[in-house]
């Protein structure tokens, strides 16, 4: 199936699937590997499923300060370069899992370093999450009701009620409030809302923590139509519970890769001989770094030190988590 895009469309994906209680996972993504590894996962699940079509949404973000994916697509740290990557990987990708409602999300676009990007073309989007929260909340809803005005007969767009800095210069770190939510809602006119919730989102450390309270709360003002941003800092047993929580959308990007990573960590490792050669091996054994146990002495391989062998091992953890997400989800 072709990518979906056009408003309607997509609200029609989102209706269809709040009538089966599932929330939408989007994964974000900042190269092939994990954007291969996302649609195999969710077109595994579906054969395995017998589901004739689930959707999914591949994201990715481009000048937002705390990771500006679409630069690292390419090593030419190029955005608009790595954009038209991350789109035409999509096109293509698609055709081969026809079994996927395909869906492209511009996450995190700031009110003023994307604003070129902002004002394109953004037919072959499905949605844009708007991002004003630098800035204080009046001047945060008058510039995204602005540019819902702009935009919002084309794509379906999110908006961050979540206040980094006050109008006094402050900055903030508080859970969204229901009144506050619901006056953003309506006031700006986006379609989802991306809440600060306790999530890594905002938070950090040992001040993570998923507060269900305060988005039940908001469901109760504004219906289903909360995005939870830092899901991968959510239990599990919460994660389940998410769509009677309001949550219509998840975004996922950090437990990808801090969970794969391990994996290709620990083959490295075990293999040093034959990812680097054995006089390598026997230079980190003898720096300490490896003990005698790794002295196996084994010749490098071709299938082993290639790029191509290190992508298979992330590509088959991505999946795994990827996954597990679905399993969640899409019961």
């Amino acid at each position: 199936m072709p990518i979906i895009t056009g408003r309607e469309n997509v609200l029609a994906i989102y209706e269809k699937a709040a009538k089966k209680g599932w929330v939408i996972p989007c994964f974000c993504s900042e190269n092939l590997t994990t954007t291969e590894a996302i649609l195999t996962a969710a077109s595994d699940f579906a054969k395995e499923k017998g589901y004739d079509g689930i959707p999914v949404i591949l994201a990715i973000t481009n000048r937002y300060d705390r990771r500006t994916q679409s630069a690292y697509y390419t090593h030419t740290r190029r955005w608009d370069i790595g954009l038209e990557l991350f789109r035409s990987d999509l096109e293509i990708l698609s055709r081969v899992f026809p079994d996927l409602d395909v869906m492209i999300h511009l996450d995190h676009a700031q009110h003023d370093t994307d604003e070129e990007l902002l004002e394109s073309d953004l037919s072959m989007y499905s949605s844009v999450m708007y991002d004003a929260s630098v800035l204080p909340m009046e001047e945060n809803m008058e510039k995204t009701r602005a540019y819902v005005r702009r935009k919002g007969q084309e794509l379906l767009i999110e908006g961050a009620c979540d206040e980094i800095t006050d109008a006094d210069g402050e900055i903030r770190c508080e859970i969204t409030d229901a009144d506050k939510c619901e006056r953003y809602m309506r006031e700006t006119g986006v379609d989802i809302v991306v809440a600060n919730l306790g999530t890594e989102h905002r938070a950090s450390g040992h001040d993570l923590h998923y507060r269900c309270d305060a988005a039940r709360a908001i469901k109760a003002r504004i219906g289903s139509r909360i995005c939870l941003h830092g899901t991968s800092s959510v239990s599990n047993d919460q994660i389940k519970k998410l769509f009677d929580d309001g949550i219509c959308k998840v975004n996922i990007w950090t437990a990808l890769e801090r969970d794969s990573s391990p994996a290709l960590t620990e083959w490295t490792v075990k293999n040093a001989a034959k990812c680097g050669g054995p006089a390598l091996e026997h230079k980190l054994i003898e720096q300490g770094y490896l003990t005698e146990c790794s002295g196996t002495g084994n010749k490098s391989s071709l299938n082993y030190y290639t790029t191509t062998a290190r992508q298979e091992i992330i590509f088959r953890e991505m999946k795994k988590i990827v996954r597990g997400y679905l399993d969640l989800w899409y019961c």
